[in-house]
């Protein structure tokens, strides 16, 4: 079964494994996928990752969730582009989440970052999602 949205897929994944409490998810290992997590843990909202070998032989990646007393981290996370409607902002126009509380996360010609560090390099790209 081929999937249409992988980075949507891992959005959900953590956002059911955070409500059902669990402390780490396992999602399909590909290098978007492992740059959005980078920019997680750099800002703080999950533990880390590594990547595993499956039963099956395919690679995938082991994400250890953070919650600060018994509640998660991450409150929200939300996909903003998606494969139907590609959202793009220029370095100027980055949309802050919860008035600069929470991160966007930001596909730019300089890599995978946060809206932050886009707007510091004065780079704009495809908003792929919001945390808070």
């Amino acid at each position: 079964m081929s999937m249409n949205d992988p980075l949507g897929d891992m959005l959900t994944r953590i956002r059911n494994a955070q409500l059902r409490g669990k402390s780490t998810v396992r999602t399909p290992a590909s290098k978007l996928r492992a740059w959005v997590l980078d920019v997680l843990k750099d800002e703080g909202y999950i533990r880390g990752y590594e990547k595993v070998q499956a039963a099956d032989g395919h690679a995938e990646l082991e994400i250890s969730l953070k919650y600060f007393e018994g509640t998660p981290v991450i409150r929200e996370i939300k996909r903003v582009s998606k494969p139907g409607r590609r959202v793009y902002a220029g370095a100027t126009a980055l949309p802050s989440v919860r008035q600069g509380l929470g991160v966007s996360i930001v596909s730019t010609p300089k890599g995978v970052m946060s809206d932050a560090a886009a707007r510091t390099a004065n780079v704009g790209g495809e908003v792929l999602c919001t945390v808070f």
